[in-house]
This record gives structure tokens, sequence and C-alpha cells, in this order.
């Protein structure tokens, strides 16, 4: 199933598909180590519309909620 990060619950985690934005959003995600291909897992979000944490690579860091809506990941289940 395809969602944006915003959609994931916490706890779940997939492989990301797309990013959908300009090149400066691109390099900016890609900057974070977010590529197409990369497993990431959602550790938490903030109540309505606020940032969103999540884990690549064993790194944790959190991107603002436009952000997320605009990468696409291929949920793979919970994991808690």
């Amino acid at each position: 199933m395809i969602v944006d990060l915003t959609q994931m619950r916490t706890g779940e985690s997939g492989i990301i598909k797309e990013l959908r934005g300009g090149c400066g959003f691109e390099r900016r995600i890609n900057s974070m180590g977010l590529r197409p291909g990369k497993q990431i897992k959602k550790v938490s979000s903030h109540f309505w519309r606020g940032p969103q944490t999540v884990e690549v690579d064993r790194v944790c860091f959190s991107i603002g909620f436009g952000m997320a809506k605009k990468i696409s990941i291929e949920v793979k289940g919970e994991n808690k």
C-alpha cells in the first residue's frame, strides 16, 4: 500500500517510493539521506499537522508536515 508519510502510523516502516517536489525540496530531502529505495520508519508525529519524526539509517530527525506530504512510502507494516 502506498501512502504519504503523514498517513503512516507510529511504528510503521516502509520503503520510500517517490519524492514529489521541486529541485530545492529534493536537494534538502536528499541531504537528510532520504532517497527512493531507502528504508524509513515513523517514530512519532505531532498533533494537528505538526512535524513527523522518522528514522532512516538509525538516525532520527523531524520533517515538517508540508514536506512529509510530498514523500510517498510503500508501507510494509507495523514494527512495534
